[in-house]
């Protein structure tokens, strides 16, 4: 037989000083809370009488309410127990809820769908992964908003770094989608403001280091003896005509084509994918040699340069058909370049997404104006370009402590 009991969240106290009174539900030893839809002071409060106390001005229209919904529950739970004999406590408060709290993950998954024409497959993606993984935590979907508390969060954070050994990266990523679930929810009016737990958690950031290719380590890159490797010099000639192009992203070198490369002015000219700008640059000597290996006399203008992207039917009309082809070619890349990376000796794992990082400070290095940077790797704010500045400085910092100690 399962009991039910009002209980004040003395622990979940807001700014004010009130705490979201819940309704506790009790069978089989397991515990759920549904919230009562109030918020009350300590003092406005008696646990033991199940009563709000006179000190609230609308105690008795209150305690009318909440007697009226503890006696609806009770109905709920003796009609369910007397139709099924082993009723789980989910389903016991899916009957006592009914349309009032919904059921997260229903919401959850519908949203993404929603949202679905309006971002980018990547993106879309990236939120039902994120929400997949969570109910694989959980080990079940029968789960409502206000079942998921601050403690349950925190949990769950522990659950990604000390098993699934997830970074405080990934972690913050995995719990700052749900948090986003909750805010729209909140906004369409679906679930009230105080059923948001996420104000009392500390997410934890990475203190992220940009590593790099210096002068001498591209030379040895491009030296490199690969004869054994299968497509390695196809990968490497991509790392570096990156590395030599302004730091192209992967997606744009792989869809680069004919018709945005104009080789009388060695002149790059297309929309960038992931920001969906025109963007225009002049190419140096190296990155057009580079080029020029893969260029064919009998191309069409909507071909692509490089021999990644061999159907290009589906490639250009399907965005999950595109997003998953780039996303298995950088794999491909990044499984070469890192062992590249490993005969080299260098001290971190090469990916393509360091070409970025290598041009940005050599460019830097050699002089080239912030403002340059920034505009050939197509930074929306000159802030983010200044990172690779402070990585120069650090840099130089610690070569004039070494000589000077």
């Amino acid at each position: 037989m399962a009991s039910i009991r009002l209980i004040l969240r003395t622990a979940q106290v807001d700014q004010s000083g009130h705490s979201p009174l819940y309704i506790r539900l009790t069978k089989d030893r397991r515990t759920s809370y549904l919230s009562a839809g109030v918020k009350l002071k300590g003092s406005e409060w008696n646990g033991a009488k199940q009563k709000v106390t006179k000190k609230h001005p609308n105690s008795v229209k209150i305690n009318a309410s909440l007697s009226q919904k503890i006696a609806d529950a009770e109905g709920q739970i003796a009609d369910m127990e007397r139709k099924i004999k082993t009723v789980s406590i989910s389903k016991l408060k899916e009957a006592i809820i009914g349309k009032r709290v919904p059921n997260f993950f229903e919401y959850a998954y519908a949203h993404c769908e929603k949202m679905k024409g309006s971002v980018s497959f990547g993106t879309y993606r990236s939120y039902t992964v994120y929400i997949r993984k969570f109910q694989t935590y959980l080990g079940k979907r029968e789960v409502y908003f206000d079942d998921i508390t601050v403690t349950l969060l925190k949990n769950y954070l522990a659950f990604m770094g000390n098993q699934l050994n997830n970074g405080p990266s990934t972690q913050r990523y995995s719990v700052m989608i749900l948090a986003i679930i909750f805010k729209d929810a909140i906004k369409e009016d679906i679930i009230p403001q105080h059923l948001y737990p996420f104000d009392k958690l500390t997410l934890r950031k990475n203190a992220q280091r940009r590593y790099f290719l210096n002068k001498e380590q591209i030379y040895a890159l491009t030296n490199l003896d690969l004869k054994q490797a299968k497509r390695a010099d196809l990968w490497r000639d991509l790392f570096l005509f990156s590395t030599y192009a302004g730091g192209l992203r992967f997606s744009d070198v792989i869809e680069l084509k004919y018709g945005n490369y104009n080789p009388n002015e060695q002149r790059i000219k297309k929309v960038i994918r992931k920001t969906g700008r025109l963007h225009q640059f002049k190419m140096g000597k190296v990155a057009s040699d580079i080029l020029s290996k893969y260029l064919k006399n009998d191309a069409e203008p909507d071909d692509y340069i490089f021999p990644i992207i061999t159907d290009k039917k589906s490639y250009n009309s399907s965005e999950e058909f595109r997003y998953n082809t780039s996303s298995k070619e950088n794999h491909y890349a990044n499984f070469q370049l890192n062992r590249m990376g490993r005969m080299l000796k260098l001290p971190f794992s090469l990916s393509f997404h360091l070409s970025r990082h290598s041009f940005a400070t050599n460019a830097l290095n050699n002089g080239m104006r912030i403002e340059h940077v920034s505009k050939l790797m197509d930074h929306q704010d000159i802030r983010t370009t200044q990172i690779y500045a402070k990585i120069i400085n650090e840099e130089l910092d610690k070569a004039v402590e070494n000589f000077i100690y």
